[in-house]
């Protein structure tokens, strides 16, 4: 059933020219270098350290790790941090 869900998701998104990420609830980030990483579509911030950040999504967590990060702006769906990003990990 999930797959199916996902395929209707899918070709509603190209049938509809709407991006991927909207559709399907996804996360979006940019990432500038190692210095600054943007993300949207998070439901909350689970922890934060100078060292780690772990952000809640619809289907499951995201966390960063690096050195002196700073949260810059947020927002209710929206991230910004700054600092020096070592790894990013998608936890389904």
């Amino acid at each position: 059933m999930r797959s199916l869900t996902r395929r209707f998701n899918q070709w509603t998104a190209k049938l509809l020219d709407l991006p991927q990420d909207v559709v399907m609830d996804l996360p979006r980030m940019t990432l500038i270098g190692n210095m600054q990483l943007y993300i949207e579509n998070h439901r909350g911030v689970l922890h934060f350290s100078s060292d780690e950040l772990k952000l809640a999504l619809s289907k499951g967590r995201l966390e960063v790790y690096g050195k002196q990060l700073v949260i810059r702006a947020i927002l209710s769906e929206e991230v910004f941090i700054e600092g020096t990003i070592h790894d990013i990990k998608y936890i389904p």
